[in-house]
């Protein structure tokens, strides 16, 4: 496999960002994982508001503090996913979304990636202290729940998500183990 990191957003990636964003409104696909990225215009905007999510103090009302990554490809320098930790919960994330949201590029799709992103992501909320994170995937999303079995995701429940009309299976993943 490729040589792959997560990296802090930043404006070496402008390009890429906006052609991530672009390749996603093209499918018509959901952006998890990527904060507000399909809300901004441009990725000046959207690296502003990743920043602001770092601290309670530049937080957005209602939002959590949040880590967002990039997982780029070294030998391209390419954005091939994209993964958020959110370091808390709200009352929504705990009922549906979790501490971690991520997705991949559909044209790197099917190749690892969303696998070891995770991976990596976990080593970062266990340097942030969470000791256990859940994560989601929509129940219909098989590619998801075998990303986050490999991650050692114990299946909790299936809910419903009434606003999107979908059902969301909810994950555990104990990092005090690993």
């Amino acid at each position: 496999m490729e040589e792959l990191v997560l990296v802090k957003p930043n404006k070496e990636y402008t390009d890429e960002i906006m052609g991530y964003k672009n390749e996603f409104l093209a499918k018509g696909d959901s952006m998890d994982g990527c904060g507000s990225l399909r809300r901004c215009t441009n990725a000046l905007e959207y690296l502003d508001v990743c920043k602001s999510y770092e601290s309670k103090e530049t937080l957005p009302i209602g939002k959590v503090v949040a880590t967002q990554f990039f997982y780029v490809r070294k030998s391209d320098n390419k954005i091939v996913g994209m993964i958020q930790v959110r370091h808390y919960f709200n009352e929504y994330l705990e009922k549906y979304a979790g501490h971690i949201g991520y997705s991949v590029r559909p044209s790197e799709r099917r190749k690892g990636y969303a696998k070891s992103m995770l991976k990596e992501a976990l080593k970062f909320c266990k340097e942030i202290g969470l000791e256990r994170v859940m994560v989601t995937c929509e129940e219909s999303n098989i590619g998801s729940e075998k990303t986050i079995l490999a991650n050692g995701g114990v299946f909790e429940y299936t809910i419903h998500q009434p606003e999107e009309n979908i059902n969301l299976k909810r994950y555990w993943i104990d990092l005090k183990e690993s």
